[in-house]
């Protein structure tokens, strides 16, 4: 698993808890912090694993 496939989860889940804070508060700016970060969890862990993806095309037998 690719370093930033870990990163963007951790960086997801910190988003969603800044969201859910925001909703909790109604602080629409914690929220769309929240939101904002969840997206680029999103986004680094399709590049991570689109970096797993060419890892395993190259070396098929590597886990």
């Amino acid at each position: 698993m690719d370093k930033d496939r870990v990163a963007g989860t951790a960086k997801q889940t910190k988003g969603a808890v800044k969201e859910t804070l925001g909703n909790l508060t109604g602080d629409a700016k914690l929220k769309a912090e929240g939101q904002a970060d969840k997206m680029a969890g999103k986004a680094q862990n399709a590049v991570g694993g689109a970096k797993d993806a060419v890892r395993d095309a190259v070396d098929p037998k590597k886990p």
